[in-house]
Formats: C-alpha cells, structure tokens, sequence
C-alpha cells in the first residue's frame, strides 16, 4: 500500500506549489496493486510494527520525563496519534501492530499544534475527557490495559483528574511511568487513594518523587518495598537522618539514579562502610544540590569501592561542601566519569601551586561553572578568574583526552586554552597542546546569558599553536537559505536589537506576526483552551 502525504493549500509559499498539490479525482491515479494481493502480509509482524511506529515517532519514547519535557519539535502530536489509529482499519495484522504501540506510551496531549486546533470549539475540556475514555477503555480491556507502560497526562488534567487516574493506574500493572500530581510527593491527603494504588498495583513503576511532608511514607519504603524495579528517585528538602536515607536506598536493588536536594541533615556519615547497617548502594547518575554536609572526603570513601567505581558515569553537584580546589580527588577515584558537573559559589582566589592538577582520562563533558560571591572594584580581576586559569593548565597539560565539551562562566578561558606562540624558529618538538581532538567550549559572562560558542582546536604540523574560532552565539542560522527554515524562503529583512543581558530581542514584522522558531513552536497553543475531540486519540 501506499501513503500520500497531504499538504494544506494554506501553507503552500505559491501558487505554482498550490497547483502541484491541487486535487485530483481517484481515477486520475493508476490502480496501486492491479493483482490485489497484500504484500505487507510476507512482513514479519515485528517489521510491521517498526514501520508503522514511524508514523507517531513519540509512542516510542522510553525516557522518564514529564509529557511537558518530552515534546517533540516539527509535528502535531495528536495528529500523529490519529493517523496512526486510521492504520488499525487495514486489516487484523495492522490492528494488532498498532495497537502495540499505541498503548506502549499514551500521550494526553492538551492541544493541536497544528491548523486544527483553530477549528474546534472551545469550551469542552478535551484532556479530562480523553482521560475518561481512555480510562474506561482500559477498564473494558484487559489486554490492552497491560501493554500500557507510560502515561503522560498535562499538568492541569493530573491535578484535577486525580479520581480518574486511582480508577487508570488500578488496571495498568505493567505501568513504569505516569505523571503525577505534585500532592502524591508530599502525602497530601487529597491523593491518598491515588497513591495506595500505585503501591498496590503498580510494582513496576520505576521512578519515584518525595517532598517535605512525606518523611513518614518514606522511612516505611524499606519494609513495604512496594516498586523493587525503581530506577530513578528524587529527594528534596526531606528531614530525614542518614541512617533511614541509606537503609531505604539498599532496599531498591535496581536503583541507578538519584538526586537529593536541600537535605540539611545529611553528610559524610552516608558514605560509610558498616557491617551492622546497609552500605550506600552504587549509583550511576548522581545529583547533589544544597546538601553542604557532603563533602570530596566523602566521595573519596565512598568512591573506593570497587562496584561504585564501574557504576559511576554522571555526577552533578552544585553549592555542595565539595569545594572546586578538592574536586581533583573526585576526579583521580572516577576512572569511568563521563559527565561531571560542578556549580559553586566562591569567596577567595585559588592559589593553585599546591594543588595537583585536575585529570580524567574518560571525561568527556564538564561543566565548570565558578562564581565570585562578590567582586570588588579594586580587584584586577574576580576571585573565580583563578580557577578558570587552574583548569586551562589542566587541560593544556593533556590531562583531559576524551573531552570534547566544556562549559564555564567565564569569557576570558578561550584565549586560556591556546598556549603562547611559538619562536619562528623554535624547536618543533617541544611542548604542545594538550588537545588531541576538537573542543566545543560554551562560555557566558553571568548565569542569565546565553552560552557563547568557541570552537578551540589542537595543534597540527602546519600550526603548531592551535586555533580557535570566533566566540559567536549559538544559533540555527543556515548560510545556504539565510535564515532557519521557520523563516521561509524570503531573504533577511530584519534588524539586531540587543536586549541588555549579551542576546538579541525578535522583533515582529509589519504585518504585527514574526516567524515562528523551533524552541517556541511547541508552545504556541499552551495558553490556548483545550478544545473538543472525537475520542481520547484526538
């Protein structure tokens, strides 16, 4: 069989294209399949299945992250559902193809994002209601309702929806993920029920989220242990003591994410090896924010154990007690770090000749983002310079030869990264770089800017130096049409206003519209009502 891509005469650029696409009758078109056998039929039907998930790409996310976070840039969501259920009516094979990925991720989209949402009507509460006929399908349909295994609802339908999704999530036991309402983190009384259910019925959920207020529900986690499969947990502004913190993480043996946040009770104590208690397990992505009691000692102690040395991959930490002049213990017990992020506040210079230096063979991103507390006006330079200059010699001394991203709030580390000029007759084989691949350096003056980018690369036998390009701002600029494609085919008309912070203002054009952009077409209908449609699909 064939499909046709269909395009509107509205958004056609002329009228030659308009004519191109204008309609023609059935009999205009030759017979597709004169013979009229089906050859999809010879198509084993885990083929069929990964042709027709092409046509709704979103059903196939497998990722952890809310329905807000995990949108797709260049199509219509709700459109793409639909055109995937259309393919059901082809025959038994496709039914059951497209069944299998319609319920593998269900996605309650609020709106259109495409020319349709301006023709519905406007005063029907579309999410809630394809909550309730998605809800009532499951319900009919036991075998639909365990290939269910993502749920991902807006945040206003989670939060006034909560009867309905006790009703949903009661009949999904191969749930892993479903967005949630933030009052099931805190134990609010009003998602009670909610939360029994998830506990009851969904043991295979795999992330899980605890504010203040739900110290109670968690200290109980490591006797109920009701999701032994949890892979990500976060924490945030818990009063809990280290001891429940560590005998509930070892209850989740599948666990290889967590993040806390302002926990003020914990520290060191975590990381210590007991035979009497449980041992902090190993984790693979590690995000630490506001916990001032955890410190480089700590991770130095808990980092020599052989399986939390494999295991570590992702490390974050910011305004925690691992200062950045002790951050080079991290790095030299972390053989398999690749990502690593250190976000600090400083009050004095670093006073680098006696520290050794940073070093990590397997680093290959790093974002190194110093600030000073407070400069004075009489310094020559801030405080957080020094640290800049400490990790440009680090890297110049190729103790850094996977990295190929670097992040800094500093503006004067590109002209760090390349060493001084070489004597027209110096020796060539003296010292060089210590680059040995291209470095895409992203650096901004103050947090509210924009990432600068400066492309810094290693000496070669015509340069021994080094080069780097020009710090420009990150943009979709394309040389070949001038501008990105959401700005058609016309060529640049248009003027560069700063808007006091290092970026640009959009200003419109005279007819009171400007183009669209790839960051801000996802949101053009968020404010926009939810509007009426024909079945939970849309």
């Amino acid at each position: 069989m064939k499909l046709l891509h269909m395009r509107s005469k509205s958004r056609l650029k002329n009228s030659h294209e308009a004519q191109t696409y204008a309609y023609k009758s059935p009999s205009a078109f030759p017979p597709r399949n004169p013979s009229g056998h089906d050859y999809t039929s010879r198509l084993p039907l885990k083929l069929l299945t990964e042709i027709l998930s092409s046509i709704c790409p979103h059903a196939c996310d497998d990722n952890y992250l809310s329905l807000e976070d995990s949108m797709r840039d260049g199509g219509c969501m709700l459109c793409d559902m639909r055109h995937l259920a259309q393919c059901a009516l082809v025959s038994r094979r496709f039914l059951v193809a497209t069944q299998t990925i319609l319920y593998h991720n269900v996605r309650i989209d609020p709106v259109h994002y495409c020319e349709l949402e301006e023709r519905k009507r406007k005063w029907i509460d579309a999410p809630k209601q394809r909550v309730e006929q998605f809800s009532r399908t499951v319900r009919d349909n036991q075998s639909l309702a365990i290939q269910v295994e993502f749920l991902k609802m807006p945040y206003m339908t989670r939060e006034t929806c909560i009867a309905d999704m006790a009703r949903t999530v009661s009949v999904l036991p191969n749930l892993k993920y479903v967005d949630l309402p933030d009052g099931i983190y805190s134990d609010d009384r009003s998602c009670l029920t909610l939360k029994q259910e998830l506990e009851a019925r969904c043991a295979d959920l795999r992330k899980m989220k605890y504010l203040r207020g739900a110290e109670r529900s968690f200290a109980l986690l490591s006797q109920s242990r009701p999701w032994p499969n949890l892979q990500v947990l976060e924490l945030s502004r818990l009063e809990i003591d280290p001891n429940t913190l560590v005998s509930v993480l070892a209850s989740f043996p599948a666990l290889h994410e967590l993040r806390l946040e302002e926990l003020p009770m914990i520290d060191d104590t975590i990381f210590r090896r007991s035979h009497s208690t449980s041992c902090f397990p190993p984790i693979g992505t590690f995000s630490l924010q506001s916990t001032p009691g955890l410190t480089a000692h700590g991770f130095e102690a808990y980092l020599s154990r052989p399986e939390v040395r494999e295991v570590l991959t992702n490390l974050t930490v910011i305004n925690t007690g691992v200062i950045p002049s002790e951050l080079h213990r991290i790095l030299a017990t972390a053989p398999y770090l690749k990502n690593l992020r250190v976000n600090q506040t400083i009050h004095r210079a670093l006073t680098a000749s006696t520290i050794p230096p940073l070093a990590s063979r397997s680093l290959q991103k790093f974002q190194f983002e110093i600030e000073s507390h407070s400069t004075s006006p009489h310094d020559l330079q801030p405080p957080s310079e020094s640290y800049y200059e400490y990790l440009a010699s680090s890297i110049l001394a190729g103790n850094f030869p996977s990295l190929n991203s670097l992040y800094a709030l500093s503006t004067s580390l590109p002209a760090l990264l390349l060493p001084p000029p070489l004597a027209p007759f110096a020796n060539p084989k003296g010292p060089s770089s210590g680059l040995r691949q291209a470095l895409m350096l992203y650096t901004k003056s103050i947090p509210e800017h924009d990432w600068y980018l400066t492309v810094i690369s290693p000496p070669t036998s015509t340069n021994r130096r080094g080069s780097a390009t020009a710090t420009r701002p990150i943009s979709f600029y394309n040389g070949s049409t001038q501008l990105g494609p959401q700005w058609g085919d016309k060529a640049r008309d248009s003027v560069i206003v700063g808007n006091g912070f290092g970026g640009f203002l959009a200003v419109p054009n005279e007819d009171g519209l400007r183009p669209s952009s790839s960051g801000g077409h996802k949101h053009k209908h968020s404010r926009s009502k939810s509007k009426n449609s024909a079945g939970w699909m849309g």
